[in-house]
Parts: C-alpha cells; sequence; structure tokens
C-alpha cells in the first residue's frame, strides 16, 4: 500500500515513515504542499496523511483542491490544530479522520488500518454475485469456466468501481483517480472501457447514469 505523507516536522517525518516502512506500507514523504501536490500527479496513492500547517499550500487547501477536481483519496489529517472548528473545517472539506499532536505511533497505526477495512484499500480477492473472481494480486479476470485477460485500464476500473460500490463515480472521478493528470483520455475511450467490462460482466452489474455517471451496484 502507498501512503504519502506531508509533513514539515523533519523530525517527526522520519519517525512515522520509519514506523509505517517496518509496517511494510511504501511512504513518500513531501514537506511542502506544491511537492505533496506534484507527487499526488506523479503517483498514485492509496492514503494521504497530511499535516495542515506546512509551507506554502496548507494541508486545508490542497485536500479542498483535490475534493474539486475529483481526486478521491482516502486522507488522515495529523495536526497541531485542536479546536472544535478546525475539526470540523477538516470533515467539511472531506477528511476520513483526524489526529490531534502529539500522538502515539501505535494510535496512528490503527486509524490507518480502520481506513483500509472501510476503503476495502487490502482486497485481494473479489467475488461477483453472478459467479466471476476478481484478483487483485495477479489482475486476473474468472468465471467457473474461462480466464479473461483485461488491460491495465480495464483492470484499474474495475478495480475503482470495486472499492467505490454502491455510490456514484463520474467520468471525472475516474480520469482523476486512474490517469495522470497530463494524459487524460477521452470519455469516448473510457466509455469504451466500460462496454468491454460489460461484455465480460454483464449490464446489470454497472448501472448507467445518463449525465451524472456509472455505479457498481452490489
Amino acid at each position: 500500500m502507498n501512503i504519502l505523507l506531508l509533513e514539515d516536522d523533519v523530525i517527526l517525518s522520519e519517525l512515522i515513515e520509519e514506523h509505517l516502512v517496518e509496517l511494510g506500507y511504501s511512504v513518500v514523504t513531501a514537506f511542502e504542499g506544491y511537492e505533496a501536490l506534484d507527487l499526488i500527479k506523479e503517483h498514485k496513492f492509496d492514503i494521504l496523511l497530511l499535516d495542515v500547517g506546512v509551507p506554502n499550500l496548507n494541508g486545508f487547501e490542497l485536500l479542498s483542491y483535490l475534493k474539486e477536481i475529483d481526486v478521491n483519496i482516502p486522507a488522515i489529517y495529523i495536526t497541531s490544530l485542536s479546536s472544535a472548528k478546525d475539526v470540523e473545517k477538516a470533515f467539511n472539506i472531506g477528511c476520513d479522520d483526524y489526529i490531534k499532536k502529539p500522538f502515539e505511533l501505535k494510535e496512528l497505526e490503527v486509524r490507518i488500518n480502520y481506513l483500509t477495512k472501510m476503503h476495502n484499500l487490502d482486497i485481494k480477492e473479489y467475488k461477483f454475485s453472478n459467479g466471476f473472481v476478481y484478483n487483485f494480486d495477479l489482475k486476473a479476470l474468472k468465471s467457473d469456466s474461462e480466464s479473461y485477460d483485461l488491460t491495465q485500464k480495464e483492470a484499474q476500473i474495475l478495480e475503482y468501481f470495486i472499492k467505490n460500490s454502491n455510490r456514484v463515480v463520474s467520468l471525472d472521478e475516474l480520469v482523476s483517480n486512474i490517469w495522470d493528470m497530463d494524459s487524460a483520455p477521452t470519455y469516448a475511450t473510457i466509455r469504451t472501457y466500460i462496454k468491454n467490462l460489460r461484455k465480460i460482466l454483464g449490464k446489470d452489474l454497472l448501472t448507467t447514469l445518463k449525465g451524472v455517471g456509472y455505479k457498481f451496484e452490489i
């Protein structure tokens, strides 16, 4: 699992990074907001750990911008801001959790574990109601009688729908969370990928909401 850590306190950043690496996570660190934003544009992260009081683009501004462009990455604020108004602002922006400094590393570990389960970030295999099985590690989709080869983007789209089941996902959200910001495809291209998935899985699992997006229903 890939984690972005935005923390301008070098010592604390090193402590958190070392602890998470020992737990088996891949951690990329940033020390100011625009650096973090560039990393998010270039790489795919499963969780964001964001300090608020960082130089240039602060943690509130960073997550607000990501939400505006439909980048949907689970985020935990780790900050010394402790007032009720700050907590309220953080959750109104769209964070998933809020940890007040100082905190124990074990607390951070527990909250990451909870977020992982809540967003199905550690899912290895998904069984569809119609008998298909998708393996996340192998990127393999199988039925009782056949195995299907998915392209990289088809696999990424399917995984995103699985992890965001039972809610509407727009084409813009798919672009923001699957493609690099500088290499966005046309809507027609995305619809072709989805059409190919429907040919395999059937039409009933993925509902089209005209003018809104798609809903993968369990």
